[in-house]
């Protein structure tokens, strides 16, 4: 039996990070091998695995399989942080921002920003800013509106 000597291929944070949402937008189930089982996510809500499993099929159901557009990738150490938008048609109502919006087809940008740690190439931290205000103008639904 031959013994290999080749030196396992390292991957870094950003290579993660850019390979899981490259899976994400083509609607891959395996992305989600690139999530740790505990991931914690900063944000109210579901944690874990599947809990980012329920929010990328809400975004992709509510936004008719939105496309990703990565604007800027930055990495430092284990930290990996993304400028995208998710571009896309609202189709459905199922995420607690959309629920009272009735579906009307509009074509809608969602802009974000993402930031993840990285640990043995899983993504194990996240936190997310999102521009809500921006989409719910979009859908009718400027600050005069939701304020009043």
């Amino acid at each position: 039996m031959k013994v290999s000597t080749a030196m396992p291929v390292t991957v870094t944070p950003r290579e993660v990070v850019e390979d899981y949402l490259a899976r994400l937008s083509r609607r891959d189930e395996s992305a989600f091998d690139l999530v740790a089982v505990d991931v914690v996510r900063h944000q109210a809500a579901v944690q874990g695995r599947n809990g980012v499993r329920e929010s990328a099929y809400a975004i992709d159901a509510d936004l008719g399989g939105p496309e990703i557009v990565i604007h800027h990738v930055v990495a430092s150490d284990d930290l990996v942080c993304v400028h995208l938008d998710l571009v896309g048609t609202h189709v459905g109502s199922t995420m607690p921002l959309l629920s009272r919006i009735v579906p009307g087809g509009r074509k809608v940008t969602w802009s974000f920003l993402h930031l993840f740690r990285v640990v043995d190439g899983l993504l194990t931290e996240h936190w997310a800013c999102h521009d809500d205000l921006g989409l719910l103008e979009q859908l009718g639904l400027g600050f005069d509106k939701i304020s009043a």
